[in-house]
């Protein structure tokens, strides 16, 4: 539909994990690439060779140093890093964790990645964000709770909106 209507730029965001000690919950993640740990992808099924969508520049140079510039001027921390989709709807085990780290994830969650991958099929310029609402499970000895999610997002997401009002603003996404 977004891009049926004209929509050129695309800036998801999502709640996730982090796999990083020093990314703690309330953190924002601008992803800079992603893995498909999921065994899904959006476009099985699409019978023409556009299925074949290249995701090397997956997200956005442009659109990143818009959020990066608007984060730096607004004294607001801004982690980059490689965000790990997992199918859901439970938690990641510490194994699944340890794994993730080994292959360079910073974070992990259960979304955005389909959407990125279909945005790019259709053209768009995408750019995701992360709000780390936990550290991963086994990274605490705790138990990860969806209530500690909903708890969390917020604060990380108040600083989120704080760079993409920025963002906004000062026109940074015009180019």
């Amino acid at each position: 539909m977004l891009a049926g209507i004209g929509i050129t730029k695309l800036i998801l965001t999502n709640a996730a994990g982090s796999v990083d000690p020093e990314m703690p919950p309330g953190s924002v993640m601008l992803i800079s690439d992603h893995i498909n740990f999921s065994g899904s992808n959006p476009l099985i099924g699409e019978p023409s060779d556009r299925r074949f969508v290249g995701l090397t520049e997956a997200y956005d140079a442009g659109i990143r140093r818009a959020l990066e510039h608007a984060a730096k001027a607004t004294g607001t921390a801004l982690h980059t890093g490689v965000y790990m989709w997992f199918s859901g709807p439970c938690f990641e085990t510490p194994a699944e964790i340890r794994m993730a780290r080994i292959m360079g994830a910073n974070a992990v969650g259960m979304s955005t990645v389909p959407e990125v991958i279909l945005a790019r099929f259709l053209g768009l310029r995408v750019a995701a964000c992360s709000v780390i609402t936990n550290l991963a499970a086994g990274m605490t000895g705790a138990e990860l709770s969806h209530q500690e999610t909903k708890d969390m997002a917020p604060v990380g997401g108040a600083r989120l909106a704080t760079i993409l009002q920025r963002v906004f603003r000062d026109g940074l996404l015009e180019s």
